[in-house]
Order: structure tokens, then C-alpha cells, then sequence
């Protein structure tokens, strides 16, 4: 299966569980840990344990297991890798505090002569 079939997949089960703005980055050639993360958000602990395991079902009637689960929906993140696909689920909070996707932002483009400019 494809990269862009999991991830629709993945998109697809947050999405049917109304999870709330749901973001993909590719990030094969930047990222050694896995090719895809999905950021999603949930709105209290128990719609983020609805959110993993819609997801969970959804990719295993695909053929694909998770690798390992790790968090839970009373901390606010929950983690799911499926090896190629690394899907993070937020409550508001935590996904505003831990703004992972600043991480894959592209990096603004330094002008010569600008002091953090590599020589």
C-alpha cells in the first residue's frame, strides 16, 4: 500500500470521527523516524480515545497494525506509528503547547549578511 493510501485512510477515520483540523506533512528526505506525521485534534479526552481507535480499526481492516501506541487521552496526546505513518492526536491544549508542526515548517530563507547566516 502506498504512503498517500495510508494517509487517506488515516485521514479519512479522523475525519468520519469529527476530529478537528487534521494536517498531513510529507516528510520523507527530512525526517529519518517515518515518512508521513497526521496532526489531528480532539476536543476532551474521551473524543481523542474515539479518534485513536477509529483510526486503530480503520488501518487494521487495511491489513496494517500500529507498531506502538504510546500516551493517553487524559494527557492530551496520544501517538500511534504505523512505521510510515506517525499519527499525533491533541486535545486544544496540548497541541497548542507542543506546536509540532513548527517542526516541520519550512525554514525562512536567511539573506546574505544576516547574523545567524552560515558562513
Amino acid at each position: 500500500m502506498t504512503l498517500e493510501e495510508q494517509i487517506k485512510i488515516v485521514v479519512d477515520a479522523l475525519k468520519e470521527k469529527k476530529a478537528v483540523d487534521v494536517k498531513t506533512y510529507d516528510v520523507r528526505g527530512i525526517s529519518g523516524l517515518c515518512d508521513a506525521f497526521v496532526v489531528a485534534t480532539g476536543t476532551a479526552a474521551p473524543h481523542l480515545k474515539a479518534l485513536v481507535a477509529g483510526t486503530q480499526q480503520a488501518m487494521r481492516a487495511a491489513g496494517i497494525a500500529s507498531y506502538r501506541t504510546s500516551g493517553d487521552p487524559e494527557s492530551g496526546w496520544i501517538v500511534v506509528d504505523y512505521v510510515d505513518v506517525v499519527v499525533h492526536v491533541f486535545s486544544p491544549e496540548a497541541r497548542a503547547y507542543y506546536a509540532l508542526e513548527r517542526l516541520w515548517e519550512k525554514p525562512a530563507e536567511k539573506k546574505e549578511g544576516d547574523a545567524d547566516a552560515a558562513s
